[in-house]
């Protein structure tokens, strides 16, 4: 899978931008009535140590809050798609640190987390400190995108005869077109009847509006988004068109429109792209 980013730990390249997205949730975290609590994410942030500190808690940058906001609607409806299924399996994919197999009730459930085994190591020695203990089966895979995941996946345990949860999270709008639509092949490939697939879709013309404010931006340099090749703006295959050919049972919903199920306005320094960011649903 042809990622052009190279190699990377937890405060440099796309592991840099993790390490924002759990900023985000963070500050979520600490603010009134959130839609996710997760208490292992500032943590994560302090232990670190980017080069550019990144906030834990509500401030007065509003573009940092929307950001906060952004990440706390995206997870909540990723959390709602996983304890809504019954699929005994859950893959993360670029877990990155997601500690849902820590702060979501799981018990009886596999949560297979791929992502860069420096990563990985990273997280597991926080946890660790922390007494963390997961509330499933949790099998972290220390596996590279551009490489034979699958293999590595199965090898941890996973079973394509079972069904199974996919979740793809902050990952698409870094892959190339042919590595996002070949990510969907390999997924489709281990897909058992009732399983389902999760992910999120930045429409290009947004995800270059984007990619503009974040180079712009104080928060996109702590994030390590001021680089103007982090997201991929190929045009590419539609993503609910194709799963829909293939017999899954496709939803797409818009954040703005979530925003107003869950009672939260989307910021105005972000309403202009991240509104019209489509998170997919699909069941088989």
């Amino acid at each position: 899978m042809a990622v052009p980013q190279g190699d990377w730990d937890i405060v440099s390249s796309i592991g840099l931008t993790a390490l924002g997205v759990t900023a985000g949730r963070a500050i979520a975290t600490a603010s009134p009535e959130p839609l996710v609590r997760d208490p292992y994410a500032a943590e994560f942030v302090r232990a670190a140590n980017p080069p550019r500190p990144l906030p834990t808690e509500p401030g007065d940058d509003a573009l940092w809050l929307g950001i906060a906001d952004y990440v706390q609607l995206r997870a909540r409806f990723f959390d709602d798609l996983i304890t809504g299924s019954d699929a005994p399996q859950v893959v993360l994919l670029a877990a990155g640190l997601d500690a849902r197999a820590f702060r979501l009730d799981l018990s009886g459930r596999d949560v297979y987390e791929v992502d860069q085994p420096r990563v990985l190591a990273f997280k597991h020695d926080v946890l660790a400190r922390l007494g963390a203990t997961p509330r499933c089966r949790r099998h972290p895979v220390g596996a590279d995108l551009r490489e034979n995941w699958p293999a590595a996946l199965e090898t941890a345990g996973f079973d394509p005869a079972r069904p199974s949860v996919w979740i793809a999270e902050g990952l698409l709008p870094y892959l190339p077109a042919l590595a996002e639509e070949l990510l969907f092949d390999l997924v489709h490939a281990r897909c058992a009847a009732g399983s389902r697939i999760g992910a999120e879709h930045i429409p290009p013309g947004d995800l270059t509006e984007l990619s503009g404010t974040f180079q712009t931006s104080e928060a996109g340099k702590q994030m390590g988004l001021a680089a103007d090749n982090v997201f991929s703006t190929e045009p590419r295959r539609d993503a609910a068109e194709w799963l829909t050919g293939q017999g899954w049972d496709v939803q797409v919903d818009r954040v703005a429109d979530l925003a107003v199920r869950f009672g939260k306005r989307m910021p105005d320094v972000l309403a202009g792209q991240m509104a019209k960011t489509e998170l997919i649903s699909a069941d088989l």
